[in-house]
């Protein structure tokens, strides 16, 4: 895209073949008067501005296609208002232009419009500088309060995200529903006290399809990949072997996978996570375990292990308490094997999150330092209000 100021001849004006419009360098501090402004003319997107005097080239697009806009007309515009508001400050279109960091040629244009919008002149037009007409302080008090207006809605918006209530439905995956949820919700509750959180629990294949189906905003599994699904990592979860106190390997220290193999092994739900990882683990190193019983629980098959009835590989967050008591004992492998399982939060695709979900991945961002794509911008409203 080609975009170009013209200098041409006002009596010229028909006769110009724009097509062979040359782009000079760009001058900063050019600043074009109301005589020279002769028209606009928007060939689609590649759009020129012309001037009695002359070519320029403007390198910032977005910039330049603003000014086309405000010169178009269709209502003042909050970037006029500041543009208006510091030429006015400033006595000086060049330093007006400095201080909202964009060119003279933008200012200009814009000042011209809101003027174009009023009907009136705002500014006397001098040597070095410029100040405000009788119009101009009219309306500079409107302009001021026109700004204030914008910048305590917004005050009010963020003070709102901070001060929300409402419901946030939610699905867990039942590990994390019952070792780590429970330290979510109370941070969360914590901050957000006039948000009701409603928990569904089931297999992370539940949470995902929960989600997928918008029964629930958020689910907690472990990391599904899904193209209409946001998948944030949160934290890995280790998988140990897990035995109790008496048991040679407890005695040894450690445990060989071939070991493994011989001994009777007591695993958490067929269809689970786990179950699959354990799997995948024993087949890579080439060995069947020997599948003694297939509990519904890590609860239960954390009972039958403190007994001696077996050994199971276990997520660590689930036998905290058991390590504090010391009945029961994670077996490092001796091979090096280490069974982790990625956990996430799993959001359904959308331009817009409510505030309880804003909200709830904020505290998780807090507790896990999770890189949240949803709160990218957010955080600096949280601390900075621009109205810019």
């Amino acid at each position: 895209m080609v975009l170009s100021y013209k200098v041409i001849p006002y009596r010229s004006l028909r006769d110009v073949d724009f097509s062979g419009a040359k782009p000079l360098a760009y001058d900063a501090s050019y600043q074009p008067t109301e005589a020279e402004m002769i028209s606009i003319i928007d060939l689609r997107y590649n759009a020129r501005v012309v001037f009695a005097i002359g070519v320029i080239d403007y390198t910032d697009h977005s910039e330049f296609l603003s000014s086309i806009k405000c010169l178009k007309g269709g209502g003042v515009e909050i970037s006029q208002l500041r543009a208006f508001l510091s030429a006015s400050e400033n006595g000086s279109f060049r330093r007006a232009a400095e201080s909202l960091r964009i060119s003279q040629p933008s200012l200009s244009a814009r000042v011209y419009a809101l003027e174009q919008e009023l009907g009136v002149s705002l500014f006397h037009r001098m040597g070095r500088g410029v100040r405000l007409t009788e119009m101009g302080k009219t309306f500079l008090p409107y302009a001021e309060r026109s700004i204030e207006s914008l910048r305590q809605g917004k005050d009010v918006i963020y003070s709102a995200l901070n001060d929300i209530g409402g419901t946030l439905n939610m699905a867990s995956a039942r590990n994390i529903g019952t070792y780590a949820l429970p330290t979510m919700l109370e941070q969360f509750r914590r901050q957000y006290p006039d948000i009701n959180v409603h928990i569904s629990i089931g297999r992370s294949s539940d949470v995902l399809q929960l989600v997928l189906n918008d029964e629930v905003q958020l689910g907690l599994a472990r990391a599904l990949n899904h193209h209409d699904i946001v998948t944030i990592h949160l934290y890995d979860e280790d998988i140990s072997l897990a035995t109790s106190p008496d048991h040679p390997f407890a005695k040894r220290g450690e445990a060989s996978i071939y070991d493994v193999a011989r001994e009777p092994l007591i695993l958490y739900d067929k269809d689970s996570s786990y179950f699959v990882l354990i799997n995948q683990v024993c087949r890579a190193a080439g060995i069947i375990p020997r599948v003694e019983m297939t509990l519904d629980s890590i609860e239960a098959t954390k009972h039958l292990v403190e007994l001696g009835m077996g050994i199971s590989f276990l997520p660590r967050s689930g036998v905290r308490q058991e390590l504090e008591r010391d009945t029961i004992r994670l077996i490092p492998l001796s091979e090096g094997y280490n069974v982790t399982l990625p956990t996430a939060v799993l959001i359904r695709r959308a331009k817009e999150y409510s505030p309880s979900v804003i909200a709830f991945l904020r505290v998780l961002k807090q507790i896990y330092g999770a890189e949240v794509p949803m709160l990218v911008g957010l955080e600096s409203v949280a601390t900075q209000v621009p109205i810019d």
